[in-house]
């Protein structure tokens, strides 16, 4: 969502440079080009190509906690009426994620909404609306991993390791955000890669101050950035949902490995048929296949229920 559509896929030079924007997004050029044997001309040159096209984003907000009562839906519609139902849930501030499924007869939504707005939704509205033949409602009772932690497969464990800024203290900190806090992490809400001269001409404070609290805020965590990039310019042409069963006695380790997986970009444990929900993106269908008849199999999975992406139409905070 938001990117310009380009059949340009990012060569392997790039993915590097992204995978380090995605363990740093206020890494200079020089530390990038020093840990990963680059010229810094050659990676300045390269970071403009990406960032300046809008093709590739880098983001700075506050860790969200993971919401509570979180529910996944599945929706059947009749054919035809994909587009009306998949926009009306979109326009809802409740609901930040919609995918339709490649078949085009599937909706996935994520539900954020309060108990009684999310029932009335659930299992009153949706229901009774003509178009929708059948609606599943799982809720998400545990959380793995979110898009948010997701890492391109594009560097050595040593490489992101020094690549990776240390926290000073312990995440978030303990001091309260005041206005200045707010009108920094305002100004990079878009980019966070302006300089902090930029920050303070936006925050409208004093340069110096704006250095400080920069330094301050990400260091303590209570500032991450994050990297938006269409998947399909990292070669990455499959996106899919997957609903699996796994034993109770294995549900946590499976969950764990699998939200450790590189082609994995969220693991949720749900109520329902199925008890684990991954998204992944991969190459292409063999490799979507290898992924389920490999790297599942050996997980002992019991069902494994995929939906292939077709239009990722909402896509929510990179928190989530």
């Amino acid at each position: 969502m938001g990117f310009p559509v380009s059949d340009h896929v990012a060569d392997a030079i790039d993915l590097r440079l992204i995978a380090a924007l995605q363990c740093d997004g206020r890494i200079t050029a020089e530390r990038a080009a020093e840990v990963l044997g680059l010229p810094a001309r050659a990676v300045t040159r390269r970071w403009a190509a990406l960032l300046d096209g809008g093709g590739v984003r880098v983001v700075a907000s506050p860790p969200l906690p993971r919401p509570d009562g979180v529910m996944l839906l599945r929706i059947r519609v009749l054919r035809g009426k994909v587009d009306m139902v998949a926009h009306a849930l979109a326009a809802r501030p409740d609901i930040p994620l919609v995918d339709v499924s490649a078949g085009g007869d599937q909706l996935i939504a994520v539900l954020t909404a309060s108990p009684d707005h999310r029932d009335r939704l659930v299992f009153r509205q949706l229901p009774t609306t003509s178009a929708v033949t059948s609606v599943e409602a799982e809720t998400v009772i545990h959380v793995f991993a979110v898009a948010g932690d997701w890492r391109l497969d594009a560097l050595t464990p040593d490489e992101r390791d020094r690549l990776t800024p240390r926290l000073a203290a312990a995440e978030g900190g303990d001091r309260e955000a005041d206005e200045v806090d707010r009108a920094v992490a305002a100004a990079l809400a878009g980019n966070a890669r302006m300089s902090a001269s930029a920050v303070a001409r936006a925050a409208g404070h004093p340069e110096s101050t704006v250095r400080r609290r920069l330094t301050a805020l990400f260091e303590q965590g209570q500032l991450r950035t994050q990297v938006l990039v269409d998947p399909r310019r990292l070669g990455l042409g499959v996106d899919a949902n997957l609903r699996m069963r796994v034993p109770p006695a294995r549900l946590d380790r499976t969950g764990r490995l699998l939200a450790a997986h590189p082609a994995v970009h969220g693991a949720l444990a749900t109520t329902g048929p199925g008890n684990l929900n991954i998204a992944v993106w991969l190459r292409d269908l063999d490799h979507l296949y290898r992924f389920i008849t490999h790297d599942l199999a050996a997980l002992d999975v019991d069902l494994v229920d995929t939906v292939l992406v077709g239009q990722a139409l909402k896509r929510p905070d990179p928190a989530w």
